[in-house]
C-alpha cells in the first residue's frame, strides 16, 4: 500500500522539534534544503494503493539510508542511534521527539529491494541538486570530470580449496536431511578432522601432507555428490530443489588453479578475484565500481558497480551514461581518465582525456587540468574507510550497485554537511564584537 502520511496536527503539552532544536545545525539545514517531494513522485508507483498495510514514510526510508552511509552504520546501529538523536529524527521527518523504534532493521533491506538500483539513483541525484542548492557544487564545475575504477570487496571468507569444499559438502548433507534423503554416508567425523589437519599442515609448511587431505576433502564432496544425485533421479521434485546446489559443487569439482569463471563463495556466487596491483592485497573478491566526480571539488556525479571483471576502458561508458541521466545532459564536457581506459570508445558522449606519462610538459593551461586526474583517488579512499564501499555486506548483484550508489550518496551528504558548516563559522566570524570586548582590546 502507498507510504501512511504524517499527521501534523499540533500537541497541546508537547514541544515540535522546530521548537527545541538549534536551526543554524548542519543536519537541520541540510533536511530543509533536499527536495523529499521529488522521492514520494518517483517511489509512489512502486506500491500499490489498495493492497496491504500502509508502508512507511518515504522520507523516513530515504533519511535512514542517507544517515546509513554517511556515518558507516549498520542497518541496525542506524535505527538504534535514530531514537537517540533529535536530530536524526528531524532529518527524516519527524515533528516530534519519537521514543520507539521507527521501523525494524528489516524493513531497510526490504525497501532496497523494492526500489533497486534504478531507484538509488534518484538519492544520488537530490543529493547533486542539494549541492548546486548549497554551492557545495557550481554548475560550470560540471563541464570537467574525472573517472576511476575500483574494486569494491564483499563479505566473504578468504576462499581456499578446504573451505569450498568442505562447506559444500556440509550444505548438501543439511539439505538431503530436511528433504528426509537418506545419504550412504555423511562424513560428517573424517571430513571435519581432514579439513582442520589440512589447515595444520598448510601453516607448518608441510604442504605434501596438506594436499593429501585436501584430496580426501575433493573426494568426499565427490561421493556425497554422486550419492545425491542417485537419490532424486526418480523425483523431479527434488532434482528442482537441489539443481542449484549440485550445479555448484560440479563447479566446484572440476575447477582448477587456471579455470575461468571459477566459484569463490558458495553464498556470493557471484564474487570474482581482482588483481589490482597492490602490494598489500594482490587480490580483491568482489566486484568492479566505477565513480565518475567533478573535477574541482571532488562532489561524486556517478557510482555504477558491474557484473564480473570487465577492463577498465569498457567501464567508462557505463559511468558516463549514467552521470548524464543524473545530471540531464545529452553530452559531456571534458573527462580525465588514466592510461587503464585506453580504448574507451567514449569519443560520442565526451571529450575523454588520457593522462598519460610526460603530460608535465604540456601547456600549463592544460596541464592544470592533467593533475586533477589524481584527486579521485583520495575519493576513492575515502568512500571506502567512511561510506561504507570497502566491504559490501547487500547480497547479490543487485546489492553490489545499490551498495555503491548509496556510499556515493554517503560521501555527498558529508560534503554538504562540511560546507554548511563553514557556512556558519563564517557567519561567527563576521558577527559584530560586543562594546566590552572592544574597550578591552584598546585598554590592552
Amino acid at each position: 500500500m502507498q507510504p501512511k502520511r504524517k499527521d501534523f496536527q499540533g500537541k497541546l503539552f508537547t514541544s515540535s522539534l522546530q521548537q527545541i532544536l538549534n536551526d543554524q545545525h548542519p543536519l537541520y539545514k541540510l533536511a530543509e534544503t533536499i527536495g523529499w517531494s521529488e522521492f514520494d513522485k518517483t517511489f509512489g508507483k512502486l506500491y500499490d494503493p489498495g493492497f496491504g498495510r500502509p508502508a512507511k514514510p518515504t522520507r523516513l526510508m530515504v533519511g535512514l539510508h542517507y544517515l546509513k552511509y554517511t556515518y558507516n552504520l549498520s542497518d541496525e546501529a542506524v535505527v538504534e542511534m535514530w531514537i537517540e538523536n533529535p536530530y536524526w529524527q528531524y532529518f527524516c521527518g519527524e515533528q516530534y521527539f519519537q521514543h520507539r523504534f521507527p521501523i525494524d532493521p528489516t524493513s531497510m533491506t526490504k525497501w532496497r529491494n523494492r526500489i533497486k538500483d534504478a531507484g538509488m539513483e534518484k538519492l544520488l541525484e537530490q543529493t547533486i541538486i542539494a549541492g548546486l542548492k548549497t554551492g557545495a557544487l557550481r554548475q560550470h564545475q560540471l563541464k570537467r570530470l574525472v573517472a576511476d575504477t575500483t574494486v569494491q570487496e564483499k563479505a566473504i571468507a578468504f576462499p581456499t580449496d578446504a573451505r569450498l569444499y568442505h562447506k559444500m559438502r556440509l550444505k548438501l548433507v543439511k539439505k538431503a536431511g530436511q528433504c528426509g534423503i537418506e545419504l550412504r554416508q555423511s562424513y560428517q567425523r573424517v571430513a571435519k578432522r581432514a579439513f582442520v589437519m589440512q589447515h595444520r599442515f598448510t601453516h607448518a609448511r608441510q604442504f605434501k601432507k596438506a594436499e593429501r587431505q585436501l584430496r580426501k576433502l575433493r573426494t568426499y564432496l565427490g561421493r556425497v555428490t554422486r550419492d545425491v544425485e542417485r537419490k532424486i533421479s526418480q523425483g523431479p521434485q527434488l532434482h528442482q530443489e537441489f539443481s542449484e546446489m549440485l550445479e555448484m559443487a560440479h563447479r566446484l569439482l572440476s575447477q582448477k588453479r587456471d579455470s575461468k569463471n571459477k566459484l569463490y563463495s558458495l553464498h556470493a556466487p557471484e564474487v570474482n578475484c581482482i588483481s589490482k596491483g597492490k602490494a598489500h592485497k594482490k587480490y580483491e573478491f568482489g566486484c568492479k565500481v566505477g565513480l565518475v566526480s567533478a573535477a574541482k571539488n571532488a562532489f561524486i556525479v556517478g557510482a555504477v558497480a558491474f557484473e564480473g571483471n570487465p577492463y577498465d576502458g569498457h567501464t567508462l561508458r557505463g559511468c558516463l551514461y549514467q552521470t548524464m541521466r543524473l545530471l540531464g545532459k545529452k553530452r559531456l564536457g571534458d573527462v580525465y581518465v588514466d592510461e587503464g581506459c585506453k580504448g574507451h570508445g567514449c569519443s560520442d558522449i565526451a571529450d575523454v582525456h588520457i593522462v598519460r606519462r610526460g603530460w608535465r610538459r604540456l601547456p600549463a593551461s592544460i596541464r592544470r587540468w592533467y593533475s586533477r586526474r589524481s584527486m579521485i583517488e583520495p575519493v576513492i579512499g575515502h568512500c571506502k574507510t567512511d561510506n561504507g564501499l570497502d566491504r559490501n555486506y547487500l547480497k547479490g548483484v543487485e546489492g553490489d550497485k545499490v551498495n555503491a550508489i548509496l556510499s556515493a550518496c554517503g560521501f555527498n551528504i558529508r560534503k554538504l554537511l562540511r560546507k554548511i558548516l563553514f557556512w556558519l563559522f563564517q557567519s561567527v566570524r563576521q558577527l559584530p564584537l560586543p562594546a566590552e570586548t572592544i574597550l578591552l582590546a584598546r585598554a590592552a
